[in-house]
């Protein structure tokens, strides 16, 4: 069996939000352009465990997605559609994420504009036992 990926995707809730894809049920998750988010995307698989992460005011990760797809190209980008496994039960703060050993050498913190950063299981699992 294959092992899973982590990832977490940030997107402003403004433009589009967990709710929104709640509402939708899939969505192509698109408009990525950094070369090096757009290499995480390629070399994701469906299955793969990603957590929604909501900048601007809130800078936090409020849900969970599934990717559904395997990454395909849409207008000369690499993309996967993806769908909702659940909001969690509280937010987890990036200020609180800075604070865990777990995620001192982590992109979140040292690429903070990188908007599809790879996870660890341990990091995963962090998120996990914090926000269910």
């Amino acid at each position: 069996m294959e092992q899973k990926g982590y990832m977490i995707l940030k997107t402003e809730p403004s433009e589009y939000s967990f709710e929104d894809l709640l509402k939708e049920g899939v969505t192509r998750w698109d408009g990525v352009k950094n070369p090096l988010a757009q290499k995480h995307i390629k070399s994701s698989k469906k299955g793969d465990v990603c957590f929604i992460y909501h900048t601007g005011k809130e800078k936090a990760i409020v849900g969970v997605a599934k990717v559904e797809s395997e990454p395909y190209l849409f207008e000369g980008l690499w993309v996967f559609n993806i769908s909702p496994e659940g909001r969690l039960k509280r937010n987890i703060t990036l200020k609180e994420l800075k604070t865990r050993e777990e995620f001192k050498d982590s992109l979140l913190l040292r690429m903070p504009r990188l908007s599809v950063v790879p996870l660890t299981e341990e990091q995963s699992n962090l998120i996990f036992s914090l926000g269910y």
